[in-house]
């Protein structure tokens, strides 16, 4: 399982008017331990007013780079995302756990492909990552970046943006999106089904891409999926990651299920068993034993609390994350899970 190891802050630099990057300094010792791969995420620990809190947010730096730099957008009401936006300066320090998740692009120096990505607000936060990998990485691939947001002054990383377009103008292509202010060469509305199909069907219909890329809301993910398909391409080229949900958890499985189940949860080589209602999660049951399983957005959108079911059955009210055939092999989001069976042992360690 993932240890937090304590790091500093080397800089800040503010994005937009609500947003802001963070970069950690790390030590020799702790290099590889955050060596992470383009679309990965990394999740601070801290605590504020009196109770411990995670966050995960994505790493908008590249690997080539040898930076550790994750983008932080507030959000209303947000706990940690207003704290860091007013209060954080360099030389603080925060307990940050080694790099993970699913949302990935693995470059190569021999590739020769064609990607697409369609981001909104700070969806675009592991794009950043993707895009300088493969642009630095693989001088034989292009990548296509639409990128909707509600003006110009809302867009985080344009200034980047552009410099990269100027710098790889036959590699790097963008088409910006704004929903309330208009810009030279950008388009007036958003992320929508006309706007996917104008992108594949007229400004690059001579393409044809390898990958595609998705990350935003989940009404954005979905229709622009949908639309993806509705135009021949294989859902196993599609990738995305939510940054939101509307999803309320709980709301279904857990009104199906009756009595206890007898819990065994492996845990930093530890094995510990108790007694869990069917209709409490996996993770909330562990973390009300005094465990420290590893968790994050506890909404099902991130892969923290991912676990491996080793004997009896569980079942999940969420997932967008996990494939068929790992969910055939064990691994369960323990944050949407519930046991379904009178024993069950699950594996924090074995993923």
């Amino acid at each position: 399982m993932s240890k937090f190891h304590t790091l500093k802050i080397k800089e800040i630099k503010k994005e937009t008017r609500n947003s802001i990057s963070i970069l950690f300094d790390i030590p020799k010792e702790l290099i590889d331990t955050y060596k992470f791969i383009p679309g990965q995420y990394i999740t601070i620990k801290t605590t504020l007013e009196g109770k411990e809190i995670r966050r995960s947010y994505s790493i908008c730096s590249s690997p080539e780079s040898k930076e550790l730099r994750v983008a932080i957008k507030e959000v209303k009401n947000g706990l940690f995302s207003n704290f860091a936006s007013k209060k954080l300066k360099v030389g603080d320090l925060l307990d940050i756990a080694p790099p993970e998740g699913k949302f990935i692009i693995q470059t190569a120096t021999s590739n020769q492909k064609k990607y697409l990505a369609f981001t909104a607000g700070s969806g675009i936060t592991p794009v950043m990552s993707m895009i300088k990998s493969v642009l630095f990485k693989e001088i034989h691939s292009t990548f296509v970046l639409v990128y909707g947001n509600k003006s110009e002054e809302d867009t985080m990383f344009k200034s980047e943006i552009d410099l990269l377009k100027e710098r790889y103008p036959d590699r790097f292509f963008v088409q910006y999106i704004f929903s309330q202010k208009i810009l030279d060469k950008a388009i007036l509305g958003r992320i929508d089904t006309s706007n996917v199909n104008f992108i594949l069907k007229e400004k690059f219909k001579n393409f044809n891409f390898d990958s595609f890329y998705l990350c935003g809301p989940e009404a954005m993910i979905n229709n622009t999926t949908e639309t993806l398909q509705e135009n021949g391409i294989s859902l196993s080229k599609i990738h995305f990651e939510l940054f939101t949900s509307t999803y309320t958890s709980g709301a279904i499985t857990s009104k199906n299920l009756d009595g206890n189940t007898e819990i065994t949860v492996l845990l930093d080589d530890e094995e510990t068993t108790f007694e869990m209602s069917k209709k409490k999660f996996i993770l909330t049951a562990a973390l009300d034993q005094g465990l420290d399983a590893p968790y994050s957005c506890q909404g099902g959108i991130c892969s923290s609390c991912l676990a491996k079911v080793t004997e009896g059955n569980a079942i999940m009210d969420k997932n967008t994350i996990l494939t068929d055939e790992e969910i055939k092999d064990g691994l369960i989001l323990t944050c949407q899970a519930h046991p379904t069976t009178q024993k069950l042992t699950v594996d924090y360690d074995d993923v």
